[in-house]
């Protein structure tokens, strides 16, 4: 190989191996988070409350799309990855009303 191409090769493999880091502090990170809706989802539950939120919904759906902003991401695609996050969330809240 060329040392430009070897060069590129190890610049690479950094970028990956900083994708997969960041991979597991995203897994982790949604783990964590969705310990703490399965909690709210029990105590709602619990207090008859329904599974879903929607004033809360578009609050956090608002501070996200900003977040993104700050942090230079598109904002839409943060907004459908919170909007599959919550819809998962409202699933599983539903199930434990039905438990």
């Amino acid at each position: 190989m060329t040392d430009a191409v070897t060069r590129a090769a190890e610049i690479l493999a950094t970028h990956r191996a900083s994708i997969d880091r960041l991979d597991a502090v995203l897994i982790y990170t949604l783990a964590e988070r969705f310990a703490h809706t399965q909690a709210v989802g029990k105590l709602k539950a619990e207090h008859k409350l329904p599974p879903s939120d929607k004033s809360r919904e578009a609050d956090q759906i608002s501070r996200l799309e900003q977040l993104a902003q700050d942090a230079d991401l598109d904002p839409e695609f943060a907004k459908k990855f919170l909007n599959f996050v919550i819809q998962e969330v409202i699933q599983h809240h539903k199930q434990h009303q039905e438990n």
